[in-house]
């Protein structure tokens, strides 16, 4: 296959991994960028040995002949540029949060279907290896149906020293983690119907939420309890690993600290490590998101080279986002929230 040529709109936080991982993709390689802020463009092309850097979306579509765009800024730009990807006719990936409204992600949706391209959302928590690993023990039968899961992710960390914005929103974990742990939720156990939420502020420093409880009734029948938290203290820090239970009809599954899985089904009790490769650019211990940036883009390739639709892609992803406004709602109004109706 020939190599595909990228370009990465948003030169900020999260975008290095983004570049270090499309190092590792044979198959691809990122030939362009973009920054509005010509400091970051620099440091990044600095980094990379990016020679051809655009302060201008639209000049750099009319400037490269690209097979697809990398869309790393932040949630209120992103209509425009995936409009502008469908049209120049140019895949993209999205970084999540997909939109600030369930009304612009549509759009969003709309845009590249109509345009004929393809658009995946950059949702790459389920991409981990050991949440990866937790969807193989349920795709092999062991445990049966499941009928409970609980998808947790609670820590102290500082995440507003590396990205300050994060304390001044109004919205601050659902958006932010909490749409990484309801994905994964609907990775293991299907789509959802209805959503009950309870929201708290522990930090007294910071604008929007830091824990929230959320109650979720699965279209399969399964229930599962989605808890985040950024105040909560453990003698040994966790971060930034999704612990995950998971109980069925013959069996259980235990995806615990330390990557640890204990599985007990149809055939005894295994434990193993599914711990996710350290590589070599990579850094503890944000090294599991980092590898699952990797995954994610190779799944990216593959699809464009077989035509086929991403796992998360911009319409899948509408689901996602669906559960983070309902979550919203929900928390606001104290009444459990169908999801349905969003969704039409």
């Amino acid at each position: 296959m020939a190599e595909l040529r990228g370009a990465l709109i948003g030169c900020g936080f999260f975008a290095v991994n983004q570049m270090h991982a499309w190092r590792d993709i044979d198959s691809a390689s990122i030939v362009a960028i973009c920054d509005r802020d010509p400091e970051r463009l620099k440091v990044l092309g600095d980094q990379f040995g990016i020679e051809r850097r655009y302060t201008d979306a639209a000049a750099l579509f009319a400037g490269e002949s690209l097979d697809f765009v990398d869309i790393a800024t932040t949630a209120p730009s992103h209509r425009s540029l995936v409009e502008m990807a469908a049209q120049n006719r140019v895949p993209a990936i999205c970084q999540k949060p997909f939109a600030p409204t369930l009304a612009d992600a549509k759009a969003m949706v709309k845009a590249c279907s109509d345009a004929g391209v393809a658009l995946m959302v950059h949702e790459n928590f389920r991409w981990q290896s050991p949440i990866q690993a937790v969807r193989a023990v349920l795709d092999s039968g062991d445990i049966g149906t499941p009928f409970f899961g609980r998808i947790s992710f609670r820590s102290a960390y500082d995440v507003f020293s590396g990205q300050p914005y994060l304390a001044t929103g109004k919205r601050f974990i659902i958006e932010d983690l909490g749409i990484h742990s309801l994905d994964i939720a609907r990775f293991l156990l299907g789509d959802v119907s209805t959503i009950t939420t309870r929201t708290a502020r522990i930090n007294p420093n910071i604008a929007g939420e830091d824990v929230a409880t959320m109650l979720m009734d699965h279209k399969s029948g399964a229930t599962s309890v989605v808890d985040c938290s950024y105040a909560t203290k453990l003698a040994a820090e966790p971060f930034p690993q999704t612990l995950v239970e998971i109980d069925g009809s013959d069996g259980t599954i235990r995806l615990e600290q330390d990557y640890r899985l204990t599985v007990t089904g149809r055939n005894g009790t295994a434990v193993s490590d599914v711990s996710p490769p350290l590589l070599p650019w990579a850094s503890r211990p944000w090294h599991n998101i980092q590898e699952s940036v990797v995954a994610i883009q190779k799944h990216w390739v593959a699809c464009l080279a077989s035509k086929t639709e991403p796992a998360t892609s911009g319409a899948d992803n509408l689901k996602t986002l669906a559960l983070v406004e309902a979550a919203y709602a929900g928390a606001a109004s104290g009444e459990p929230v169908q999801l349905d109706a969003l969704l039409r």
